[in-house]
């Protein structure tokens, strides 16, 4: 074999070739036959530029940017920034765990818009000092409470005793945390989704988050110049933020009372499910083998399934052909859980606007500590400074509220997604509120597609109800 013809595999790096130039160079192959190593020999910064100005900016050929990959670090900013930031489903993010990392006084961002009024910035500080205060005075005697229950073990130390039992104590404290807080974020994104990124936070309503794309725009201009340099507002965006609809009043007899609900989903799921899988390796159209499946008697339906997934050892991922069949839940959970539901990013989600109108949850835990009164205290405070804040400016009040509160949600899932979200976070070390959604969530899944979702490997055989009365409180 000549050897120009054998295999090579080699990463073109960062630290030799700007992410531009790397670009440039991938898409370049499309049209010459030389070795990726030897197109970007003949390419430098200016070439590459060119390159995108003609090709990327003048023709539209955006994929091209998908191969100049920038890593971004933000740190200092705000947790209701981060949902902005991480509001991007083709990147990667890893963010300050407010489960295992403790929150200092002090440490909330206070709104530039604020500076207007004075005598709403003496409130906000007032609501945010109080959380922060409540929080620091909860830690202790909630430790206390896990202590008891985790007694360290034989030749452990106090050191890897407290990194045993932290999530637990501070994940409970962690619901007076406003979404003022202050965290670190990593972020890793092409220059097309960056560009994107960048556009949405340009346009957004709070100062914060348009700041803070400036700032994005600048340090990455600095690495890939040519791709990123016409990122701007867009008028778009901002008409979709400014929109407000009326209250729906007559139709609120109408909306569940429950936590959970299950909008939508295919009845035929399952079928095309498993017609997929027969697809991919018979010579048929799809409506035959969807015909066929349709045909089966219950137990080659099983065997079916149990050919699909049967084989499936802890760490495989399930096969594309689960795609096919989806959900839609609304769901109304705490803040705290929802900051964990927004990092499944491969689902459709509409969070609504964070507010206090739709109460709040309290940890069993804070309850057999003692701290129910402070925390309820705090709770009113910003139930109150809310209603003030909100008549100003109802986008800067939600930096007030803090991740006890409810929010509503609508997700949109299919079935493969289901298995990763219900067997992830049903797991005994997830976040509590996350386990009582995603046991919920399996159960409703298993309900109108049970012999799929009969393979759902959920970590623990507890019910939902169980979560729930274990840790949280009636309020």
């Amino acid at each position: 074999m000549p050897e120009s013809l054998e295999r090579q595999i080699y990463l073109l790096s960062p630290r030799s070739l700007s992410p531009e130039t790397i670009a440039v160079t991938f898409a370049k192959t499309s049209r010459s036959p030389l070795s990726f190593r030897e197109i970007a020999g003949e390419l430098s910064d200016e070439q590459s530029a060119k390159f995108h100005e003609k090709w990327v900016v003048g023709y539209g050929h955006s994929s091209v940017a998908e191969h100049a990959v920038l890593h971004i670090a933000f740190e200092n900013v705000s947790r209701l920034a981060i949902e902005s930031i991480e509001s991007n489903r083709l990147a990667s993010y890893t963010e300050k765990s407010t489960r295992y990392q403790r929150w200092e006084p002090g440490g909330y961002h206070v709104p530039v818009e604020l500076k207007e009024v004075p005598e709403l910035e003496k409130l906000y500080r007032q609501t945010c000092d109080l959380l922060f205060e409540t929080y620091a005075e909860t830690l202790g005697p909630v430790r206390k409470v896990v202590e008891r229950g985790t007694p360290p073990r034989e030749g452990e130390s106090q050191e890897k005793w407290d990194a045993r039992i932290r999530s637990r104590y501070v994940d409970a404290c962690r619901f007076l945390l406003p979404v003022s807080a202050l965290a670190n974020v990593g972020m890793t994104a092409n220059a097309r989704v960056l560009e994107h990124a960048i556009r949405k936070m340009l346009s957004h309503p709070l100062a914060e988050v348009r700041q803070i794309g400036q700032e994005v725009k600048s340090v990455a201009t600095a690495e890939a110049p040519t791709l990123l340099k016409y990122a701007a507002e867009r008028p778009f965006l901002r008409i979709i933020h400014a929109t407000t609809y009326p209250p729906i009043h007559d139709l609120a007899a109408d909306c569940s009372d429950d936590w959970l609900d299950l909008l939508a989903h295919d009845p035929q799921g399952e079928s095309r499910v498993l017609a997929a899988a027969i697809y991919a390796q018979a010579p048929c159209s799809f409506r035959e083998a969807l015909t066929h499946v349709q045909a089966l008697d219950p137990e080659d339906r099983d065997s079916l399934a149990e050919a699909v997934l049967g084989g499936r050892e802890r760490f495989d991922v399930p096969p594309r052909c689960l795609e096919h069949a989806y959900y839609t839940f609304e769901a109304r959970i705490d803040q705290g859980g929802y900051l964990e539901v927004k990092r499944h990013r491969m689902m459709t989600q509409t969070p609504q606007r964070l507010t206090p109108s739709l109460g709040y949850a309290l940890p069993k835990i804070l309850v057999d500590a003692g701290c129910e009164a402070s925390f309820r205290r705090a709770m009113q405070q910003v139930v109150s400074a809310y209603a003030r804040l909100a008549e100003w400016n109802p986008d800067v009040a939600a930096y007030a509220v803090p991740n006890a509160f409810n929010r509503r949600l609508t997700m949109t899932l299919n079935l493969r997604e289901a298995f990763h979200f219900c067997e992830l976070r049903s797991a005994p070390n997830a976040h509590f509120s996350l386990r009582r959604l995603a046991l919920r969530m399996a159960q409703m899944i298993r309900s109108v597609h049970p012999t799929l979702a009969g393979y759902m490997r959920l970590t623990e055989d507890v019910d939902w109800r169980r979560i729930e009365a274990d840790h949280f409180a009636q309020t």
